[in-house]
């Protein structure tokens, strides 16, 4: 599949895959300040953005997205970030194709299977009828009834577009993401990955438990775990000043 992606920047490139229900905007800022470094590639995944939207969807597949597009932009000697279920296509992604990625930086995110958590979005995405609603602010307010915070609302209020004068329609196949949901939370394949590696979880997120340490250290030999006080599972939206300095940190070194 051919993905939507933008960029900004040059020289060494950085590619940046966003999470479940998110998309490229959301990085935009940070890729601002990294294409002071980088040439800043920002990747719109399948069933998620200005992307194409496809019933079939799984980690190979996506992994296979980012292929293309790496042959497409003939992209070499990549920094590869990823945060959640991005971070899960950045790692199979090297797996396959570890002659492509320089440095992987996987943002709250681990290889094993996850428990379903994402229960009361998708009933606040579902209560959403388009048909009936006209302004975000109506969305906003069927969304408060099924998630407190009002950053989540926000974050998935950005996929709403106009479609035309008047009607609202989803940038994200809520439908398919919703059915895949066991593939999005599924464990990846055991594979040792000796690509430099940073891991950086929130300190109030639970994505990463100390519990998964040791299978994360036999993984990737070469990996670097930071964890960042006052952010929970959104790391580079809640502390985004200390994300990029981390980030820089261990990119430029």
């Amino acid at each position: 599949m051919k993905l939507h992606y933008r960029e900004i920047g040059e020289g060494q490139p950085m590619v940046i895959l966003h999470g479940l229900f998110g998309n490229s905007d959301n990085w935009q800022t940070h890729a601002k300040k990294l294409s002071e470094y980088y040439r800043v590639i920002l990747v719109d995944q399948r069933n998620h953005g200005h992307s194409d939207w496809n019933d079939d969807f799984s980690y190979d597949l996506m992994s296979a997205d980012l292929f293309e597009l790496f042959e497409d932009l003939d992209l070499k000697k990549v920094i590869l970030l990823g945060h959640s279920m991005g971070g899960k296509t950045a790692i199979r992604f090297s797996q396959e194709h570890p002659q492509f990625v320089e440095k992987l930086i996987i943002v709250d995110i681990g290889v094993k299977e996850y428990p379903m958590h994402h229960a009361e979005i998708l009933k606040g995405l579902y209560s959403i009828d388009l048909n009936k609603i006209h302004t975000r602010n109506e969305a906003e307010q069927i969304l408060s009834k099924h998630i407190e915070s009002k950053g989540i609302r926000q974050f998935l209020l950005k996929n709403l577009y106009w479609k035309e004068k008047g009607i609202l329609e989803w940038r994200m196949n809520i439908q398919v993401l919703d059915r895949e949901m066991n593939n999005i939370l599924a464990k990846l394949p055991e594979k040792e990955l000796f690509i430099p590696t940073l891991f950086i979880r929130g300190a109030l997120s639970n994505y990463i438990l100390e519990d998964d340490l040791d299978q994360l250290e036999n993984q990737f030999p070469d990996m670097n775990l930071i964890t960042i006080n006052n952010a929970g599972h959104w790391v580079h939206s809640e502390c985004p000043i200390e994300f990029i300095n981390t980030v820089l940190e261990f990119c430029l070194r």
